[in-house]
């Protein structure tokens, strides 16, 4: 497979989404493609700019952008946070 299902916690708008990643993408171009998405999905309450972050939504735990989604070991059902 080479894609995992997560899910994606937008705390400005208290929204959360399931979306695919593909493990090849490094993460600056995954990070680019969801900001773009949250934005237009949260309504206005999330708008993402060159400063976007993903990280682990339980450990708070900032994500390298250069490396793959598969270098950092994401797995189904992991959950993330877009700030």
């Amino acid at each position: 497979m080479d894609k995992v299902l997560v899910e994606v916690f937008i705390p400005a708008a208290n929204q959360k989404f399931d979306t695919f990643l593909p493990l090849k993408s490094p993460l600056h171009e995954v990070v680019l493609l969801l900001a773009n998405t949250m934005t237009e999905l949260s309504q206005g309450y999330f708008t993402g700019t060159e400063h976007t972050i993903l990280c682990n939504r339980h450990t708070g735990e900032i994500f390298n952008i250069n490396a793959t989604v598969e270098e950092l070991g994401f797995k189904n059902g992991a959950k993330l946070m877009l700030l």
